[in-house]
């Protein structure tokens, strides 16, 4: 089984350990955050500007400015998390977070040109996004199980007893999910002793049984801005702005399995779990635990236009570098066993204990945003933006573009692959021979696309000192079709074999907002509802009649936020 998957793994091993598509989309997601009154319209600022939140979306929009302002931003982030499976029930996990959303500053220099009327200085500090999250469920009627995948990617490599039972040392020339797999008691070798042909757990036509998940996730993308913009004859306004980045991200996944014989009873399990070096009925309950952590740095630029050729129209360009990142991961698991009517426990744990390790460059997408925005007077405002994120530009590369220093797993810097790979760089040989990434790479483009963000938002003033706000925003899914529809293997990185695909985002917003004098004070509420799907592991194209552990997703937000702000 699973030879669509393991064919893969062959020709690629760091797949097996090192970094996967699926990180790379979860690094360059960002959050609808800011101050109050960006947020409270759905963040359709594209076109406007006069907004510290601004310099992030549309640099341009710093050029609006005339006076000083200085503003701080808080955020009351209330999580609810719901899972539902086809015959399981739902399970809701709920947190809440006060996060630091923004602070900045933008200074206005009067030139007295008329041409050239004024040059601005923007600084802020602005939380990208957040990974704070925890969703936990149950999923029933399993078709198949982990250990049965396990063993297709030990079948494939051709992995021998001998050689799993001399090491728990993970480099390259095992794959780690068999090493584990097998001091766990997840597989079994029957046949030739030299060859012999791996089973799981799982026996199809009389083993039935149910699995658990829960993740916990923590971490954020903050970002340090310095941005430049004036404006020409006040008809064009541009700016630009430098963004240096700090990642972190920690992720605790857990995916358990009870399986039991559907034609004894609910006691016992099917005839794959070994027991005294043979095949025998008895309990099987077990847990696999994924520790994953990741940090790095990283720059990006972007640039900005807006142009109002009458009082009443604004247009707004805007195009994002990818941000460059620097990144270090770590990663371990454990599998915690109990088998046989006696119930024996038993933990097993990656590599001897010793954390996995890797480093690595990522480049995120390009974005680009187009705006448009009405000014009616001095009391309404009716803005709009389209953003496109592209997510087949996302790419890995070596760390410092030296081939040897990367890492591919575990700490070993002298394996085999570090040969293989320097010895056939520069030598005419295809790029999946030289490239170490070339199949991670690759995978972006069979799972993403390009994802199409609309915002819309209106202010109206009612009074000098009190206006309203609302808006809209809505996310279409970045993800393709056939990966949505499980008709394509997705591989994972570390030692998680679980995965979460995005399906849409929507947000609403609605806030107030009270002037006096120098003195603002914003308020906003936003909610935000993300539709996705977790798969415990990947399916198998090829055997499109087994369906891997997979539940429903709805992520909701609500987030109650305060701005604070003088302008002088």
């Amino acid at each position: 089984m699973k030879k669509y998957v393991v064919s893969f793994l062959l020709c690629s091993p760091i797949l097996m350990m090192g970094q996967s598509a699926v990180d790379g989309f979860r690094f360059s997601q960002s959050d609808l955050k800011g101050t109050a009154r960006f947020m409270s319209m759905g963040g359709a600022f594209g076109a406007l500007g006069g907004d510290v939140s601004v310099i992030t979306q549309n640099p341009g929009g710093i050029g609006v400015y005339r006076t000083q302002d200085i503003s701080l931003t808080m955020d009351l982030d209330l999580q609810h998390a719901v899972s539902s499976g086809s015959v399981s029930p739902s399970v809701s996990t709920d947190q809440t977070k006060f996060l630091l959303n923004n602070v900045g500053a933008v200074f206005s220099f009067n030139t007295n040109n008329y041409l050239f009327p004024n040059f601005n200085l923007g600084l802020s500090f602005h939380k990208t996004a957040s990974f704070n999250r925890a969703y936990s469920g149950n999923i029933g009627n399993l078709k198949t199980s982990l250990s049965n995948y396990i063993a297709g990617v030990s079948n494939q490599n051709m992995v021998t007893d001998d050689a799993l039972n001399s090491t728990d040392a993970y480099s390259s020339s095992l794959p780690w999910i068999s090493i584990l797999g097998y001091d766990g008691y997840l597989i079994y070798p029957t046949g030739n002793e030299d060859m012999p042909e791996w089973i799981g757990q799982w026996d199809s036509g009389r083993t039935s049984g149910s699995g658990q998940f829960s993740i916990v996730e923590t971490g954020a993308v903050d970002e340090y801005n310095i941005a430049f913009g004036g404006n020409i004859a006040d008809v064009v306004f541009w700016g630009m702005d430098f963004g240096i980045t700090n990642l972190s991200f920690t992720q605790q996944a857990f995916w358990g399995e009870n399986l039991k014989d559907a034609l004894i009873d609910e006691a016992f399990v099917n005839s794959n779990v070994p027991y005294d070096s043979n095949l025998v009925n008895g309990r099987a309950d077990w847990g696999l635990v994924n520790n994953y952590r990741a940090s790095g740095t990283g720059f990006n630029y972007k640039l900005g236009l807006i142009f109002k050729p009458i009082q009443e129209l604004r247009i707004g360009l805007a195009f994002h570098t990818p941000t460059w990142y620097s990144i270090k991961e770590t990663f371990n698991a454990s599998l915690n066993t109990r088998y046989g009517q006696e119930q024996s426990y038993s933990t097993e744990v990656t590599n001897g204990g010793y954390d996995g390790y890797n480093e690595y460059n990522f480049r995120t997408p390009w974005k680009f945003i187009v705006s448009a925005a009405t000014v009616i007077g001095s009391r309404f405002i009716l803005s709009a933006d389209y953003q496109m994120d592209l997510y087949k530009t996302m790419k890995f590369s070596t760390y410092n573009n030296a081939l040897d220093y990367y890492d591919y797993g575990y700490g070993y810097y002298d394996d085999p692959y570090d040969y293989y790979w320097d010895t056939r760089a520069n030598t005419g040989t295809p790029a999946y021979l030289t490239d170490p990434f070339y199949y991670t790479n690759e995978d972006i483009k069979a799972y993403y696309k390009t994802m199409h963000t609309i915002r819309v938002g209106a202010e109206y003033r009612i009074t000098p000192r009190f206006s309203a706000r609302a808006g809209v925003a809505h996310s279409f899914s970045p993800v393709t079709e056939k990966t949505l529809d499980n008709r394509q293997t997705v591989f994972t990185s570390g030692t998680q074999p679980s995965y979460q695909l995005n399906n849409s985002t929507t947000y609403l917003s609605c806030g107030l907002g009270y002037r006096y004098q120098k003195f603002y004070a914003d308020i906003a509420y936003q909610y935000k509802h993300l539709s996705a799907d977790y798969h415990a592991y990947t399916p198998d194209p090829q055997e499109a009649g087994i369906a891997t552990p997979q539940s429903s997703l709805s992520l909701n937000d609500s987030n109650v936020v305060l701005t604070l702000g003088f302008r002088f």
